[in-house]
């Protein structure tokens, strides 16, 4: 399983102007060559570095793997371009959005990051020291420092390249690390996770993680957000500037803690975990505009995504099924109906009289899928 850890650079102030310089440097000329790629469209990594390495270095000043980078970079961020518009994540063809994207190149942020490999960047784990690549030549002591566990994991399982990053004044090092996947554990039956707005989770077992809390800081960070927006004073933008990723850090902080508890609860009973297949929710539902603010703001995709790491490296069984009518089914009898749901907590089957809250009953509508989808991918499997 490929993960990242990311870990805090301490540079000395000469060594933070060299590390500004090159990362600023390296993105200009990524600039470039996304404008070049963008005008004679041309977007493969190898026919961009036949028309643009030789103007990048001689521009730019990079180092050479600074430079090779530089123009992957370019050719990464225009392969993601194309498979979003393939997949209509942009609109559909002829759509406001989609033609504002589809005129113009990518532009890369001045400070955005820039990819290192082992021949541009070398760790020394024992002094906790890097040696990097810059514009004024290798850096060779520039400390670094991360918790005892991330540390330990840099060590023994690093693998591929490294990103310098720099954000809110501070510089990091995001390196790549393969940790060896444990055995596939057969589960017993499935828990199955309704990701909702009111509960963020609701699982089969009627254990709920209320939305509540989270719904309420967010509201107070959008409120806080306007007034400071509408003063347009110097102070009120310091104050955005120093609070703009608040948010952010506890709502991932929210989803580690949910999907700890629903994986410990899993590897307890000795469970699989199923999760509803919510790619293209956005554009699917249909909500008034009060809503679509919490709608958009609601991190199911991280949430998902964490319990599916965090499963995975416990050896437990993931499986995505169809979420359709989820809500509507009922549990117990199978009867679909959307007047089974008669207002947003309760479900009330309209054939068996089967009563219970809605969250819950999706939940083991899911994980009933599970079992169901689990069979058949093993029976597909044993086939072949």
């Amino acid at each position: 399983m490929r993960l990242v850890v990311r870990v805090k650079l301490l540079p000395t102030p000469e060594q933070a102007v060299a590390l500004d310089a090159t990362l600023r440097a390296a993105n200009q000329a990524a600039n470039e060559v996304s404008r070049l790629a963008f005008e004679r469209k041309i977007f493969r990594s190898r026919d961009l570095r036949n028309i643009t390495y030789g103007h990048v270095r001689s521009q730019f000043g990079l180092p050479a793997q600074s430079a090779q980078h530089a123009i992957k970079k370019v050719a990464d961020a225009y392969t993601t371009l194309r498979s979003n518009l393939r997949h209509g994540n942009y609109g559909p063809p002829g759509s406001p959005r989609r033609a504002k994207i589809e005129a113009k190149p990518i532009v890369f942020r001045p400070r955005a990051a820039q990819p290192y490999d082992d021949r541009c960047l070398s760790w020394n784990h024992d002094a906790r020291t890097v040696s990097i690549g810059t514009l004024t030549g290798r850096i060779k002591d520039l400390a670094f420092t991360g918790s005892p566990d991330q540390l330990a994991r840099l060590r023994e399982h690093r693998r591929g390249e490294s990103d310098l990053l720099f954000r809110d004044g501070l510089w990091f090092l995001s390196a790549t690390i393969e940790v060896p996947d444990r055995p596939l554990a057969e589960p017993t039956a499935f828990l199955g996770v309704d990701l909702g707005i009111a509960n963020i989770a609701t699982t089969s077992d009627g254990v709920h993680h209320s939305g509540k809390g989270l719904n309420a800081v967010r509201h107070r960070h959008r409120e806080l957000r306007r007034r400071l927006q509408a003063k347009q004073t110097k102070s009120a933008k310091r104050l955005l500037k120093r609070r703009r990723r608040k948010e952010a850090r506890f709502a991932a902080n929210t989803n580690h803690t949910i999907a700890k508890q629903i994986v410990t609860e899993a590897i307890r009973t000795g469970r699989g975990i199923a999760l509803e297949d919510l790619g293209g929710i956005r554009d699917r539902v249909r909500l008034r505009k009060p809503q679509r603010v919490t709608l958009h703001s609601w991190s199911f995709h991280q949430l998902g995504s964490f319990i599916t790491y965090k499963a995975i490296r416990a050896g437990l069984a993931v499986i995505h099924v169809e979420a359709a009518y989820t809500s509507q089914g009922c549990s117990r009898c199978g009867h679909v109906d959307k007047h089974n749901r008669p207002n947003q907590e309760t479900f009330l089957c309209t054939s068996c009289g089967f009563a219970e809250h809605a969250d819950v009953n999706a939940a083991r509508n899911i994980a009933a899928r599970g079992v169901a989808g689990w069979a058949v991918s093993h029976a597909a499997d044993d086939a072949a």
